[in-house]
């Protein structure tokens, strides 16, 4: 059995990866729920911890005041989705405090919310001549006289967590996977065994996918800021003091720099109630913009109708190939006979189709048995796809789920027609 590790692809094809991939944990089929249920939003510092210092203002209350509007915004505009914040107060609470409070919520997005500052510039403006001793005897030094300008920097930066902390996300995936497996049960405690390879697989390419999202977001919010004629400094990784809370919350995460409260500039205009309305917005129309894409790319849109079930064709009894077993098989109708299944994964563990690591994969799940090396070794077949293009989509989703080394597998007339491990 060979396992290879998921890596997202660059440049043009981040883009369409990262949309496939954002259909995480969404059923193939059309859903009622919302892909984006929780969430949570993290008012930086607060207390005694003011953060950044302005001028006449702090970050601490910056970031509070578009936090709540933030918060507004979606609890008025986005019925369906909850809105949890980590203080509406300004009080101090340990990051590791905040993180509690997005994974006890289990949140599926957690935006946090800050302001940049930068250290004053200078200039020559002359010289002065003051002694000092020097082996025994004072010596004429010429020293240069600085004047101090206010910092000059200006722009939004949005954050996520660096890669060299992808260990550090994969534990906090862990350490909440009743969260990540929605399950309860003693089975899906087994199953998140961190010793176990398929658990392995299925950690790293969550947090994976949650880097995608994080990304994908972060991109979403600068682009919005753009169109208001803000600078932008981009999308960036973060590895240094501050990005903790990042790494820490099991979802997709991000952290937005509003601007710069060092200069007067910009933190005139983060103090104003206009200034702090349009970065709000921005940050709203980008994460509105992210829920359509995960709707549109996930299916979950609510039908028009109510439309009768399709009828079921009644299985026939075929031949699995690689072992000469039979097993039912039941094909949809198709112009040229050919449906397409996915098989999952191959395991020497005996899984039943109701285990809770299928769970989440919408449609019927079935075992095959193929000998390698005289050791068997079982097979896991999910669905009955009418078309290529549904179960690529379908293979995206299982992939998403853990199941790597998923595939597709073309079916005609109930006879597999390709046999690969």
């Amino acid at each position: 059995m060979r396992w290879n590790r998921f890596w997202i692809l660059g440049g043009g094809t981040l883009f369409i990866c990262t949309l496939f991939i954002q259909a995480q944990n969404l059923p193939l089929a059309a859903n009622n729920e919302s892909p984006l249920k929780t969430v949570v939003i993290d008012a930086g510092h607060g207390g005694a911890d003011i953060g950044a210092r302005g001028s006449y203002s702090t970050e601490k209350e910056i970031s509070l005041d578009v936090a709540l509007k933030l918060g507004k915004m979606m609890e008025e505009r986005m019925p369906d989705v909850k809105v949890v914040y980590t203080r509406k107060t300004d009080r101090y609470d340990d990051p590791r405090k905040k993180a509690e409070i997005a994974n006890n919520a289990r949140g599926d997005l957690f935006i946090s919310i800050h302001c940049n500052s930068a250290p004053r510039s200078r200039k020559v403006t002359g010289y002065r001549t003051v002694y000092r001793k020097r082996g025994g005897r004072k010596v004429r030094v010429r020293q240069p006289i600085y004047k101090y300008y206010p910092s000059t920097a200006k722009g939004t930066e949005t954050y996520v967590w660096a890669t060299s902390k992808n260990d550090e996300k994969t534990e906090s995936l862990k350490e909440s996977s009743v969260m990540v497996l929605d399950a309860n049960s003693e089975e899906a405690k087994e199953v998140m065994d961190a010793a176990d390879p398929e658990t392995f697989i299925m950690l790293n390419t969550l947090r994976n996918a949650f880097f995608d999202q994080s990304l994908r977001l972060s991109t979403l919010v600068e682009d919005e800021f753009t169109k208001v004629g803000r600078i932008s400094r981009g999308a960036r990784q973060r590895n240094e003091k501050g990005i903790w809370v990042l790494q820490a919350t099991a979802m997709p995460s991000v952290l937005v720099e509003l601007g710069f409260i060092s200069n007067p500039e910009e933190e005139k205009y983060l103090n104003s109630a206009s200034g702090q309305e349009e970065t709000a917005l921005c940050i709203f129309n980008a994460v509105k913009r992210y829920k359509e894409e995960l709707e549109r790319f996930g299916n979950f849109k609510k039908p028009a109708a109510p439309t009768p079930p399709p009828a079921v064709p009644e299985p026939v009894m075929q031949p699995v190939i690689e072992t000469g077993y039979k097993q039912p098989v039941a094909s949809p109708a198709t112009a040229n006979g050919i449906t397409y299944k996915v098989q999952l994964l191959v395991s020497d563990k005996d899984y039943t189709p109701e285990s809770s690591i299928f769970r989440k994969l919408d449609g019927p799940v079935k075992q095959e048995q193929v000998i390698l090396n005289s050791k068997r070794f079982n097979k896991y077949i999910w669905g009955n796809f009418r078309t290529e293009p549904e179960a690529g989509a379908a293979v995206q989703k299982a992939k998403q789920l853990g199941f790597h080394d998923a595939f597709v597998v073309p079916y005609k007339d109930g006879l597999r027609l390709e046999a690969q491990m």
